[in-house]
């Protein structure tokens, strides 16, 4: 007998307060941490007094070119080819908490005028309760986002379409692969799946929209983009994998004996000056900490962008919900904080998002962003620092290339074609690109991460 299939329903909600936080956790962290939100494995505790080190805005703006990268290959070999770590599920990913999301909405960083409008999608099943949902939202740009598009956009529009909006599956500012299918454990998964993908067909539809876009998929999404008949695109980044190192000078035995060198003396250099470095976390964050970080990110962020993204709202909304969740790496000389760092933490990875300063010193901002996200990581047994978008600086200082995934559908099926063809190019680049790369980490003959 055939078993009958789910009755599932599906909704859109277009403000995350349309759905109580627990529900919505319970589908994208699980259950346990659904029931705590603000319990993380005590880290938050064990780093809650200011850490004091003598002496981006996303984490990825870089020194001089003379700075940046020493790109000899002496003594270093390339390493075994690392699986796709980029693409690796965190068990609490902070950014797909709904503490994380509704921030973003309620603080206006999203919504509005902003060219983020909301559409999440949610499953339930027959008695009502949450199995599924996506976050989702209608584009009118392409900014924000870390997987560039504006290509595609500027062909459209000369060919005489009308490319936004667009629906946008992701994190809004935030380059860091998570689940976006969030499917109840107990869930009957393919069913929910299809409805997942059904639904944006119909909303697309609805908005007369030119496409969909996943971005930063783990491998199980991936996989479910695919087999609805998505296009896969691959990016790469830089992250720090930890090979089972107690500190920092372990980590530091592992490099080649020139680059070790290089390393020891850019964090000697970066606080030259009599500059000190605290970590706040947990109840050791105040407003007058974020008042700070907000003018840092602010003057960064409108040299590089003109707009940043992120209202001060934000900050103190975060401050309020999952402030056990976050590591601000602040830089003070003279009495004064002069640059920082926000980073998140994850189950078993920190995440670097922002940094800022209103004082420039050399090599800074690889000690705030780089040097100490790798101590942190390693006085508290997380797996992996993942510092951002982009960056080949991060290479000579122990981050390591890894791919990145997204998943992309077209409702013109020229469109679809060309960028079909585009996209199989591109991959051929970045994986030829990707083993390249290997060859100018800064480890030595048989040491590093296997």
């Amino acid at each position: 007998m055939t078993p009958k299939p789910p009755r599932l329903t599906i909704e859109v909600l277009t403000s995350l307060s349309e759905l109580p936080a627990i529900e919505w956790d319970r589908l994208a962290l699980g259950p346990r941490d659904a029931e705590n939100t603000r319990h993380h494995n005590a880290l938050a505790l064990a780093a809650e007094s200011p850490h004091e080190a003598a002496a981006e805005s996303e984490c990825q703006l870089g020194e001089s070119a003379s700075q940046a990268s020493d790109s000899s290959q002496e003594d270093a070999e390339p390493l075994p080819e690392l699986p796709e770590s980029a693409s690796e599920a965190d068990p609490h990913n902070p950014f797909i908490s709904h503490a994380f999301l509704n921030a973003l909405e309620e603080s206006g960083s999203v919504g509005g005028r902003t060219g983020w409008t909301p559409l999440h999608l949610l499953v339930r099943d027959e008695a009502n309760r949450p199995v599924g949902a996506m976050p989702l939202y209608a584009k009118a740009h392409s900014r924000g986002e870390y997987v560039f598009d504006h290509a595609f956009a500027e062909a459209y529009h000369r060919a005489g379409g009308r490319y936004y909006p667009k629906l946008q599956i992701s994190v809004p500012f935030t380059p860091a692969t998570a689940r976006k299918m969030l499917i109840a454990p107990d869930a009957p998964e393919e069913a929910v799946t299809a409805a997942l993908l059904g639904g944006l067909e119909t909303l697309l539809g609805r908005i007369e929209g030119s496409s969909i876009h996943a971005t930063f998929l783990t491998p199980a999404d991936r996989a479910r983009f695919e087999a609805g008949g998505y296009m896969l695109r691959s990016d790469q980044q830089f992250h720090f994998f930890n090979a089972g190192y107690a500190g920092f000078d372990d980590f530091l035995a592992d490099l080649a004996s020139r680059k070790r060198k290089v390393l020891k003396r850019e964090r000697r250099e970066a606080l030259a000056q009599g500059i000190t470095v605290e970590w706040l976390t947990g109840a050791a964050l105040t407003e007058a900490h974020w008042d700070a970080f907000f003018a840092f990110y602010m003057d960064t962020g409108s040299r590089k962008w003109g707009t940043p993204y992120l209202t001060r709202a934000f900050f103190s909304r975060i401050h309020e919900t999952m402030a056990d969740r976050i590591l601000l790496v602040m830089a003070k000389r003279a009495g004064r904080y002069i640059a920082g760092a926000l980073n998140f933490i994850g189950g078993n990875t920190l995440y670097g998002r922002n940094w800022g300063a209103i004082e420039h010193h050399p090599f800074l901002h690889f000690e705030l962003c780089y040097y100490q996200a790798i101590d942190f990581a390693l006085a508290h047994g997380l797996r992996r620092v993942e510092a951002g978008a982009q960056g080949e600086h991060k290479l000579a200082r122990g981050y390591r290339p890894v791919k990145t995934w997204s998943a992309h559908r077209f409702a013109d099926p020229g469109l679809a074609r060309a960028v079909a063809d585009y996209l199989r190019r591109e991959r051929h680049h970045v994986d030829q690109a990707q083993e390249e790369l290997e060859a100018f980490t800064p480890f030595r003959r048989g040491a590093g991460p296997a």
